[in-house]
Order: C-alpha cells, then sequence, then structure tokens
C-alpha cells in the first residue's frame, strides 16, 4: 500500500483587528517574512542633514602655503615733510622729502583634524549592500568642514580669540535710524526710501571714512534671511513707475553705489541674527575684495594618512587641513548697522 505524504501549507497573512498585516508561526518559518521583504522597493538615496554653507560667497579664500602656524600681511603708510601748500616747485630752497612707515599684521592658523574608523566588517558588508560605509564617513567630514568654515568665516574661533565677519571687535557698531515716528528701526516698520537711506547710510559711512576713495565704496551687505525675505517679497510701485517691483530690486537699483558704478550685492546670512548690540540684527556692509578682506587656507582639507588597525579590525584615516582667520586689511569701509 503506498505512502501517503501530508504538507502543511503556509497560511496566508491576516489582517488582525487592528488592521495590520500579520503572520502566523508557520507562515514566518515558512519563508514569506523573506518573499515580503523582497517586495519592497528600496530608495537608494541616502538623506543627510539639512544644512546651508555661505562662506565661498562672502570671502575671498586664498590656498597655499602649507603647514605654517601664522599668515602676515605689510601696510604702509606715507608722509612727507612740511605742508601741502609748500609743494610748489622752482621758488624755495627746500626741497620736501617723502617718508614711509612700514607695518606688518600676523594672523593666525589653526589645524582643522578630524579622523574615521572603519571596521574590515563593514567594508565587506558594503560590497554586498552597495553602499559604502566609507563614503559615507567621507561626505559626513567635509559636511564638517564646510560647517567649520562657516563659522570660522562668520564668527571666528572665540577658544583662539579669532573673530569673523559680523563679530569683529575693530570694527564700531551704530544703530540704524528710527522711521519718521522715532518709535522704530525694524525694516518691516520702516517705508521703501527709510530702508533705502539706511542702506545708503552705510555705504556713505564707508566711503567718507575712506577718504573718498572710489574703491573702497562697499560692494557686499549681508542681512538676517528674515530681512532678506522680506525686501525679496514686498512689492510696491517706485518712482510712479505702473509696473510693481520688489524692494530688494528697487534698493539694488538704486543706492548710492550704484551711482558711483558699484554693483552691490545684498544677501542672506543666519550669523546677522541676534549679533547687533542688544542681540538684535546686524547689517553688515564692506568690500568684499581680497585687497580689503579674505582669509587663507594654506593647506585645503584631504586625506593624508591611512593604516590598519589590527587591535580594533579596521582601517582609520585622519582628514586634516590648516585654516587661517578673517583678515580684515581696512577697518574704515567696514560698516555694521544694528536694530534691522
Amino acid at each position: 500500500m503506498a505512502i501517503r505524504k501530508t504538507y502543511n501549507l503556509p497560511v496566508a497573512p491576516q489582517r488582525g483587528a487592528s488592521g495590520i498585516l500579520t503572520m502566523d508561526a508557520s507562515a514566518v518559518s515558512s519563508g514569506l517574512a523573506f518573499l515580503e521583504s523582497e517586495l519592497e522597493k528600496l530608495d537608494p538615496m541616502l538623506r543627510e542633514p539639512l544644512t546651508s554653507t555661505t562662506y565661498p560667497r562672502d570671502i575671498e579664500i586664498e590656498s597655499g602655503g602649507g603647514w605654517i602656524e601664522a599668515t602676515s600681511a605689510f601696510n604702509v603708510s606715507y608722509g612727507v615733510t612740511g605742508g601741502e601748500a609748500d609743494g610748489v616747485g622752482g621758488v624755495q630752497n627746500n626741497i620736501r622729502r617723502i617718508q614711509a612707515d612700514l607695518s606688518k599684521d600676523l594672523y593666525k592658523v589653526l589645524p582643522y583634524e578630524v579622523s574615521m574608523s572603519i571596521k574590515i566588517q563593514d567594508q565587506l558588508r558594503g560590497a554586498v549592500t552597495g553602499r559604502s560605509i566609507e563614503q559615507i564617513y567621507d561626505d559626513g567630514i567635509r559636511l564638517d568642514y564646510d560647517k567649520y568654515m562657516d563659522i570660522n568665516t562668520y564668527l571666528g574661533q572665540s577658544a583662539y580669540g579669532t573673530e569673523g565677519l559680523v563679530n569683529n571687535s575693530m570694527i564700531t557698531a551704530a544703530s540704524v535710524a528710527a522711521d519718521g515716528t522715532g518709535s522704530s528701526t525694524l525694516w518691516k516698520d520702516k517705508t521703501p526710501e527709510q530702508i533705502l537711506r539706511d542702506i545708503d547710510d552705510a555705504i556713505l559711512a564707508a566711503w567718507t571714512a575712506s577718504g573718498y576713495d572710489n574703491s573702497a565704496i562697499p560692494n557686499h551687505i549681508l542681512v538676517d534671511p528674515e530681512n532678506f525675505a522680506y525686501l525679496n517679497r514686498t512689492v510696491f510701485a517706485a518712482n510712479g513707475a505702473t509696473a510693481p517691483i520688489s524692494l530688494l530690486n528697487y534698493l539694488l537699483d538704486n543706492n548710492i553705489a550704484k551711482a558711483k558704478g558699484v554693483d552691490l550685492f545684498i544677501g542672506e546670512c543666519k550669523f546677522c541674527v541676534g549679533a547687533g548690540v542688544g542681540v538684535t540684527n546686524r547689517m553688515v556692509a564692506y568690500v568684499n575684495q581680497r585687497r580689503f578682506v579674505g582669509m587663507d587656507v594654506p593647506v585645503p582639507l584631504g586625506r593624508v594618512m591611512t593604516q590598519p588597525n589590527i587591535q580594533t579590525a579596521s582601517y582609520d584615516s585622519l582628514y586634516m587641513a590648516n585654516i587661517g582667520q578673517v583678515k580684515i586689511h581696512y577697518v574704515e569701509p567696514f560698516i555694521y548697522r544694528d536694530g534691522i
């Protein structure tokens, strides 16, 4: 007599009282759990943290120099004997003499260092998953470097006594004028003409302090993101024009720098929030050119060392860079205006 074999077929997934798809023990043990995971659609995109860096836009960076500890810059001032009225030649016995006074400024350079350790197992698993943990770490290090550069550019490193674009102690801050009623200095409470006056006053103050040197007219203005958004979204008809324009375009086309042939940039900077006296928002106006302000990166970020580590069964890598502080060579055309 033939022997009849019987088989227990897996039970199909059932929905419980909560409506959630469930499986009994036989379904799981039979491999339906594996089949369920195989039916997933894998999203290959790896979502990194939300962040933003703007330092390359707001300062000129000069690379090269190696593993130095400081950078320097020479300054010169001139003097001539006698007075300006004595400069007429041929009618006097005393010939005026030119003199030069040279000085040198020193700026700190600080090393940036970060390491990563990748276990051998994780490298081998990457060959199976198709996702490299080494690349993920590398992307994270470069993100951290950009955030470091942002802070170094705008605030400096307080632990090492350096400052940035928005908090330099050599620059005296002043408040913007109040509106026509004298009750508020905030731009959201002012007319377009009053906001333009605040910007023109800052530009004129820089130009005046520089002895009306046309090369020292500010071409770069930073404001907090909220005020930048307000300038961009506020629309009005300027100078009797029938077609409305944004307040931002009105300011860019009608400021005193534009009248002197300088194209003004107005951009957002999160570090302007609360940077002013009394934790007010700060406007920063300056000449964004290497002659006036800059930053050295003698050694750009790179992987300088990788070696196996038997103790931890991993490959350890070291990333390094050599980064200088913000160098403001002329404080005269650098203007802070608080309370916007």
